[in-house]
Formats: structure tokens, sequence, C-alpha cells
């Protein structure tokens, strides 16, 4: 739920940042949040979650 959240908190600010810098239009914004709505509901939903989820274990594992 924690890792969801946070994913979801940095696409935001992502999205954010494209929107005030780079020229990305509400519309297109829209379009995107739309689209990963429907992503969601669909039968790679669990394939794309379970690649999120290793990603942010490989992130994580990192040391500096």
């Amino acid at each position: 739920m924690i890792l969801s959240i946070s994913g979801v908190v940095l696409l935001g600010i992502i999205v954010f940042l494209y929107f005030r810098k780079d020229g990305l239009k509400a519309s297109h914004a829209l379009v995107c949040a739309l689209f990963g709505f429907y992503l969601a509901g669909t039968a790679i939903a669990p394939s794309i979650k379970a690649g999120g989820a290793s990603l942010a274990s490989l992130l994580g594992g990192i040391k500096f």
C-alpha cells in the first residue's frame, strides 16, 4: 500500500513538472490519468504491479 501511494505521489510530481516546464497540456495529463485508470482494470495490471515492486526493491537495495 505504501509503495503504491509513493508511486502515485512520484508520478504526480513528474506530471506536474512536465505541465509547468515542458508544456504538458491539461488534456494530455487527463488522457494519461484515464489510460492508467483503465489499464489498472486489465489482465496485465498484476504484471505491471509486480514489475513496479521489483524495481522498487532493486532501487531500495542500492547502497551509496
